[in-house]
């Protein structure tokens, strides 16, 4: 179908400027279109007016919950390890679910069934190994064998960064950054048709801003995917059983620290049936999972919660080809129990082959969540990621007092657009787009007194065009996207554009490879994005906190400095975005399985001051990171 689904493979991720050398998945996303980046540092993905939270992140079928390091050049998942990606940015079918906006659908590949073999890779901002190789041989006269595939990374910029970027703390707040990634994976194999592994990960991240914030997270798991192909048949059985435990804290100059948990099992089926012209597919998931949160707000009002939540669904999936058109409608079925709420999702897909070069495609569908994210977008400098699960209290819609239907997020997805071969070499698409966010769920930060709502709902739309161009002729490769978008909320006061609301983006992506055997490669990658939308600020006055109730003396006590803001919601605009990467990179290969790689290169090559916040109090503005020259080199054996 490729309805608004982008598959991405690591040769593509290896093809795009690294920063530090080092290809990864966090670098390549935002230049696919509809994605957008909010920055270097903190930065986050929010996918054609979804959040974070509205996005699915899915690794061997299991959901990673923050998948993206606080330096946002790197993810929790080593490139070298994937097989595939496929990121579906709206209209998604049936098998996927719990997500309102859009899919990241990572798979891994096994370890080398052959021989024993590695990588080890060294740059300025990390070091990673990868070690894989058989635990039984692969040989002809057997249908089994077995492997193990061991990754890890260590980033350690937080003390490179002090030597060879010093630079960086004069107009930034450094480069505090520091994790360790690692993951393991063992595959059985009978055959070609069936196969059996086992994985697991550990992955954590650090931040120290000093004063203004400290933040560490871990998330681990673990988990068991089955594939089988019974003899003679043309099915497919596909089974998942994963657990995962994520947990962050936050500790903040305001001295009210945030800390957030969640943790669960995946369990799934699926059967999956091939004819000449057309598929089914049908299964079922279990989704378990318990999340605790707590904070406490600027009254010293503390917020805690603590949900325990099952998510039963099944789901059926029929696609048929009818000469040059192929249709897939499919349905899903979810019940939340700590909700008592059943909710079916009929969601189509459409694709019309008007000529050979010329295809006209639709999606669209309902789509419904549990999880509430507890980003705040007031937070000054926001990498805080916590979870929780729809209030089991009761909830308003938007400015009134009247009471929802229902508890959960949920979403309307319409896109259409056509695919058109321009000649053997270009090939142009053109998607618009639009997202009905019938209702969203929010931490209300702005509670008064313990009889506030915990919760506040809106709704929102979503709605653009986005274009991509492809041109690849030998060693010359050519990508471009442009994406208009608008995206706004209503909270039942104001209608506001959200703080990832960004009018126009572009992304450039030129690779060119030469030499002998084209072990030289350069490439280039430049990206402009309109500003971002921010409240502003009126004025400032003295805020007394009156512990002491009406006896509290405010002649004699000292106050804390308060902000007043305008009444517009996110009425400015931050100035614009743009910054140009670039890198060469040469190959020597010493044999057929020996190789040494090393990549210069360049990140904001031409220096371009970016801001990531501007200090309300100090009246300072806080740049995004600087020009950040590196040298990587990586050996394969």
């Amino acid at each position: 179908m490729q309805v608004s689904r982008s598959s991405v493979t690591p040769k593509q991720i290896k093809s795009l400027p690294s920063t530090g050398g080092a290809p990864d998945i966090a670098q390549y996303l935002p230049v696919l279109p509809g994605i957008i980046f909010t920055g270097d540092q903190g930065g986050q993905l929010y996918i054609r007016g979804g959040s974070p939270i509205q996005n699915r992140i899915l690794l061997d079928g299991m959901t990673i919950y923050n998948p993206f390091h606080s330096i946002g050049f790197f993810s929790v998942f080593e490139t070298e390890t994937i097989r595939n990606i496929d990121v579906m940015t709206g209209g998604f079918s049936a098998e996927y679910g719990g997500r309102v906006s859009a899919i990241v659908d990572i798979s891994t590949r096994e370890g080398n069934m052959k021989r024993f073999g590695g990588m080890v890779g060294v740059n300025p901002f990390q070091t990673n190994i990868l070690l894989e190789g058989p635990l039984k041989k692969l040989k002809e006269d057997e249908n089994t064998s077995s492997s193990f595939l061991i990754t890890g990374k260590k980033g350690y910029l937080d003390q490179t960064g002090k030597t060879l970027y010093p630079y960086a703390s004069n107009d930034t707040l450094g480069l505090p950054f520091s994790y360790t990634d690692l993951y393991g994976k063992m595959s059985f194999m009978a055959g070609s048709s069936s196969r059996i592994s086992l994985f697991g990960f550990n992955f954590e991240d650090g931040v120290d801003y000093g004063s203004i914030a400290k933040l560490n997270w871990k998330n681990r798991g673990a988990g068991m995917r089955l594939s089988v192909v019974p003899g003679n048949s043309n099915a497919v059985i596909g089974a998942l059983v994963a657990f995962s435990d994520y947990k962050i804290k936050l500790d903040q100059q305001d001295n009210r620290p945030r800390d957030s948990r969640i943790s669960g099992f995946n369990i799934g089926l699926d059967f999956t049936f091939f004819n000449l012209d057309s598929e089914i597919k049908y299964g079922f998931d279990i989704h378990g999972f318990n999340t605790e949160f707590g904070f406490t707000n600027f009254l010293d009002l503390n917020i805690r919660q603590e949900n325990f939540n099952t998510e039963i669904a099944g789901f059926f999936k029929y696609k048929q080809k009818w000469g040059n058109l192929i249709i897939e409608p499919s349905a899903r079925l979810i019940y939340y129990s700590s909700l008592s709420d059943l909710v079916l999702e009929p969601r189509l897909g459409l694709k019309y082959n008007i000529t050979e070069y010329l295809r006209f495609k639709l999606a669209g569908g309902f789509y419904s969540q549990n999880l509430i994210s507890t980003v705040n977008e007031l937070d000054v400098v926001n990498l805080f990621v916590g979870f929780l699960s729809a209030p089991e209290s009761r909830i308003y819609k938007p400015g009134t007092l009247e009471e929802t239907d229902h508890r959960l997020q949920k979403a309307i997805h319409a896109i259409s657009g056509f695919e058109i071969d321009l000649s053997e070499k270009i090939m142009l698409n053109v998607e618009p787009y639009y997202k009905r966010f019938t209702q969203l769920i929010a931490l209300n930060r702005n509670k008064l007194t313990n009889n506030d709502p915990n919760f506040q709902t809106e709704t929102g739309d979503a709605y653009g065009i986005d274009f991509s161009l492809k041109y690849e002729s030998g060693p010359f490769y050519l990508w471009t996207t442009y994406s208009l978008a608008k995206v706004t909320r209503d909270d039942g006061y104001q209608e506001y554009a959200p703080i990832f609301d960004r009018r126009h983006n572009i992304n450039a992506l030129v690779t060119y490879s030469f030499g002998p055997k084209h072990s030289w490669e350069a490439a280039l990658r430049w990206n402009f994005g309109t500003g971002f939308p921010f409240t502003q600020t009126q004025g400032f006055y003295t805020n007394y906190d009156f512990k002491d109730g009406i006896g509290t003396d405010v002649l004699t006590q000292n106050g804390d400095l308060g902000i007043i803001y305008d009444a517009d919601r996110n009425g400015g605009r931050l100035p614009s975005y743009h910054r140009l990467d670039a890198s060469l990179k040469k190959t020597w290969e010493f044999s057929r399985f020996s190789s040494l790689e090393a990549v210069v290169s360049v990140t904001n090559a031409y220096d371009r001051s970016n801001i990531f916040y501007f200090d309300r109090v100090n009246y300072t503005r806080v740049n995004q990171l600087p020009i950040l020259p590196s040298v990587g080199l990586t050996f394969k054996f």
